[in-house]
Order: structure tokens, then sequence, then C-alpha cells
């Protein structure tokens, strides 16, 4: 396998087609940005936004700022913690939708969910910080659905109609994820969603968009491309979501972002949903959020967490034993590779050794990567082994062991990670595999997460391995 460090655009293919999610290196050719006045009610909001087609400047003065909107964003935010006797309803949402949330096993909202739904349906921006597996997407979802609801209350919704909301996601498999949850809602009250991404021919999409819809969840990339093309206009979005904007900068979507956000109606409402808060977010958040209403999902500790975290030092010469027996167990099994080769190379190992894997990596069309990750989630193959595409863009509730074969090279991967197990309160495992060599900037690394796991050193057939085979 090939360890050399994976470069950040490892999710996308490597040539561009059909507008994958590189972003663009120029916004000359653009269309002009249409001014249009919101007349819906938003509630009252303090004048003051700064001028959007204004780039953010990198100045020493701008980039001090964005320290300072860094350091209030953390003063300000109020935990969110209690949810005892709080219910869907009781938050501000409709029958319908209520009802919709129930048949998604929604039945009570979690600490997340209770924080925000409020200030959303009130109109407010929001920044919300909270790791992944939270309950983010119902949070802004199921408020956006009876926001664009509220709005359009009455009228005919017409063909070719312009979208209200747009939802933009770092990935392919993020959006989607994102649709499966929020589309349901959406038709509970008679609204339409679409996807638009690339690494698809962009026909269907298209298609949709001449139907009329109500809400855009996408990429950025593709959704640039059809802004280019003049086939899809923001002008009268009323809600605009940001999710993981921690990892859309990472990933250099940052201008992108921006770029989109101007498209939407002036006064529009933001919310931001994101892990961490970086300098970058925190310049998403100085340039686009009015007077935000800040929330952090509170004990998110390692002591109240239901992940235990475990690191096995091993001789590399080791490796392939020991991996070939982790996986070889009945639960669902996360597996993370640092590239593309090595990941093809464990699924075809573990195939190998008669273990059914299957990979999640860039080097895929797009059909083979939703084809590999249904056959983990339906259960006919219980090991995917992945790049970190996966560390942001897949929801399988039921992974209970995340294997990183390869160590991450900074904590908030290993966060990232390890939110694929974990989820939604239940238990998991994450066991990461590293030499003697690596020790003290794993301890780093792990300092800097907040986590503590034991060392422990192991040779394959060691009782630790079968232990940690157990599902839990």
């Amino acid at each position: 396998g090939n360890d050399r460090p994976a470069r950040s655009y490892d999710e996308r293919p490597a040539r561009r087609e059909y507008g994958d999610e590189r972003p663009q290196r120029s916004n000359a050719d653009r269309p002009a940005r249409r001014d249009i006045n919101s007349d819906r009610p938003r509630g009252t909001r303090p004048a003051g936004r700064s001028d959007w087609n204004t780039p953010i400047s990198r100045t020493p003065a701008h980039e001090q700022h964005v320290d300072v909107v860094h350091e209030r964003l953390q003063a300000e935010a109020i935990q969110a913690t209690d949810v005892d006797g709080v219910s869907f309803g009781s938050l501000g949402l409709g029958e319908n939708i209520v009802r919709t949330l129930a048949d998604l096993g929604a039945a009570a909202p979690f600490a997340i969910q209770a924080a925000t739904i409020p200030e959303i349906l009130a109109g407010r921006d929001v920044l919300a910080r909270g790791r992944t597996g939270s309950g983010k997407t119902i949070a802004f979802g199921a408020p956006l659905v009876e926001n664009v609801l509220r709005a359009g209350a009455g009228k005919k919704r017409e063909f070719g109609r312009k979208p209200k909301a747009i939802i933009l996601a770092p990935t392919r498999e993020l959006a989607l994820q994102i649709d499966r949850t929020i589309q349901p809602i959406a038709r509970s009250v008679g609204l339409f969603t679409t996807q638009i991404y690339g690494g698809v021919p962009q026909a269907r999409q298209v298609g949709a968009l001449k139907k009329g819809v109500d809400i855009v969840i996408g990429t950025p990339g593709r959704i640039e491309d059809l802004i280019t093309q003049r086939k899809l206009d923001l002008s009268e979005v009323m809600v605009a979501v940001i999710d993981e904007a921690d990892h859309m900068c990472e990933l250099g979507f940052l201008e992108p972002v921006q770029r989109i956000l101007r498209e939407t109606a002036d006064g529009s409402q933001k919310l931001l949903f994101s892990a961490t808060l970086d300098r970058e977010v925190s310049a998403l958040v100085d340039e686009f959020l009015v007077d935000p209403s800040v929330h952090e999902v509170a004990g998110e500790d390692q002591a109240s967490s239901t992940i235990e975290h475990r690191i096995l030092v091993i001789e590399h010469r080791d490796k392939a034993q020991i991996l070939d027996q982790l996986v070889d167990r009945e639960g669902k099994t996360l597996v993370f590779a640092r590239t593309r080769a090595y990941a093809e190379m464990l699924a075809e190992q573990f195939a190998d050794a008669g273990i059914p894997a299957v990979s999640l990596h860039g080097d895929l069309n797009q059909a083979r990567r939703t084809r590999n990750l249904e056959r983990l989630t339906s259960g006919r193959v219980n090991v995917l082994v992945a790049t970190d595409v996966a560390a942001r863009g897949i929801h399988v509730d039921d992974i209970d062991l995340v294997i990183q074969a390869d160590a991450p090279d900074e904590y908030k991967t290993y966060l990232h990670r390890s939110g694929r197990t974990g989820r939604a309160g239940k238990t998991g495992r994450v066991v990461t595999l590293i030499t003697r060599q690596r020790q003290r900037k794993m301890a780093e690394m792990l300092e800097r997460a907040e986590i503590e796991a034991p060392y422990q050193n192991v040779r394959p057939g060691d009782d630790t391995i079968e232990a940690l085979r157990q599902a839990q």
C-alpha cells in the first residue's frame, strides 16, 4: 500500500467530467447577480450586513479580526443540553412534519435540535457546533421545510419555480444522505427537493430544475457550474444551509461557497453547521451571518462519550494479518486507509481471506460508490474500506467498529473518522494501528483531540484482537 499522505481532493475524480466538485478558479464568466428585495417576514434583524460582493480581504488586520470573531463565537456558544419533556411539536413544527419525523425514527428531539429549531423558525441566522451523529440534519432540515412552507402558503406551485432553499454539503455522499432525510419531510407538506452534484451527467438535474423544485441539496462545484450556465437561479433562496462547514473549507470550497451565498436573496437566512470553528469558518460567519444564535452540543467530552478508543502498537510486517483478524467479525466494520490504492488493496486482501468487503474512494464512479455503500447498509457485506471521503460523507447507524489501518495526520481527521461510530447514543469502538515510531506523534494528536486511549503491543492471534472483534 502506498502510505504517502492523501491529497485533499481524494474524493473527487481525477478528470473534470460533468462538473465534478472541484472549486472553480475563475469567476469572470459568471452572470451578474440579480438583486431581489425579499418581502418575507423575518422578524427583527439588525441592519449592517456587509457588502456580499466584496471578497474577503487577506490583510493581517482582517486575519486578526477573524480571530476575534472566532473567540467571540466560542464565548457566545450556548450549550444545548436540556431536552426533557420537549417534543418536536412544542418546538413549533407542524403536524405533518412531526408525524414524518416519527416515521424516520425521531420520536423526540436531540439536544442540538431542541436548541436550534425554535431559533430557525423565528428567522434567525444560526451557527451550531456539534460532532457528527448529533442530529444536525433534522436540526436544520425540519425547520427549513417549515419556513419554506410558511413563506409559500396558499401560493400555486408553478412549473419552473425557482428554489427557495439551498443546502450545501462537501461531498456527494453527504448530499445524498441529507436528501434521504429531508425529502420525506418536504414531501409530507407538498414540497420537492432535488440533488445537484458532480460526477454524473447533469441532464436529469437540469430537468428537475426546469420542472421546479423548492429545496436544492448539493455540492459547490456542480451548483456553480449550473449557475454559470444560467440553469440554476438562486435569487429567490430565502434559507441557505452550509453543512460540515469546516470540512468544506478543508477541501478548498471557501470561495465557491462565498460566491454561491452571494447569489441568494438579500437578507436570506443563513444556517451554518460545523464540527469545529476554524479560522475559515469564522470568516464565513463574519461575512454572511447577522447576529447569529450560536449553539454547541454539550457533553462532547470523552467521559460522556459512547465511543471506546484503543491504540494497537504493531510490527509493520504483522499489519496485514492483524487487519484480517480484526475485520473477521459479525458487526459492521469501517476501515480507513490513507490512499485510494491501499483502500482497494485492503478490500481485495479481505476478500481473498474469505471476508466480503467493498471499497469507497475517489477513483470509483458515482454509481459504484453508491452501490458499494448500499451493500454495506443492506448487510450484504460487513466491511467497508474507505479513504477520508467517507469520514464525513456516509451515515450508517450500526457501524460499531472503526479501524484506522493508517493513522490520520491530524486530530480533526481522527475526530471525523471516529464520528462514523457511536452515532445517536449507540456504542462504538475506534482501533488505530501504529508502529512504535508513530507513538509520539499519536500521543500529540490524541492530546489535541482531548481523547485518552490505552496503548497495547499486539501480535497476530493475541487475545486483545479477539476481544476487539466482539460486537458491542
